[in-house]
């Protein structure tokens, strides 16, 4: 298991020079272990070096793995595009949806919390990219949106995600990540409505 080890060191010491280079302090940045695919026993491995988010795309997968990890202190978060018709399961397994892009989905969420009486914490997904293949609403709709989810006490609005371009321009790739600091900087600004919390 050294190789998981050795691998998350190596990104953490990514994560502080690229922090110090842009004056953020490393602390305030979190990493996200995406585990598709990856067995319960190397997560808990990894967990185990101090990472404690993880992130899974497939309801099969947050299922198969719950048991093993469930005694493992740790926060999952569900990273892909989340069905209508999985709201029941993804309810009992994720601590966090980062995919809620559309309203049926959020308002399905809400009824379906109300029923177990809990909350759970949500990222709004923004299409940065403007890619068909992607999921996620516009950055022009991302406000409108955020403030209908807003009304869904159900749901925690903990900030905003995107899949930037996949492409070796960079320009091109920060453009994204500019978009999605915008619609923040427009949420921050509508402070009577919404809150953007830090991950803890």
């Amino acid at each position: 298991m050294s190789f998981i080890i050795e691998n998350i060191a190596n990104i953490k010491d990514r994560i502080r020079v690229a922090a110090e280079f842009s004056n953020r302090n490393p602390a305030e940045i979190k990493l996200l272990l995406a585990t598709k695919t990856v067995s319960a026993q190397n997560i808990i491995t990894a967990i185990e070096t101090g990472e404690t988010l993880i992130g899974e795309n497939k309801i099969q997968e947050l299922k198969d793995k719950y048991e093993e990890l469930k005694n493992t202190p740790h926060q999952t978060h569900f990273i892909g595009h989340l069905q209508t018709n999985k709201v029941k399961e993804v309810t009992k397994y994720a601590d966090c949806i980062q995919s809620v892009d559309r309203l049926d989905l959020a308002e399905k969420l809400q009824s379906r919390l109300e029923f177990e009486d809990k909350t759970i914490d949500v990222f709004i997904q923004v299409n940065t990219s403007y890619e068909a293949s992607k999921f996620g609403v516009s950055p022009e709709n991302t406000l409108t949106f955020a403030q209908q989810v807003k009304q869904l006490d159900r749901l925690n609005i903990k900030g905003l995600m995107t899949i930037g371009l996949f492409s070796a321009e960079t320009d091109k790739v920060r453009k994204c990540f500019q978009l999605l600091k915008n619609n923040q900087i427009q949420m921050l600004e509508k402070t009577s409505l919404f809150t953007i919390y830090q991950w803890e």
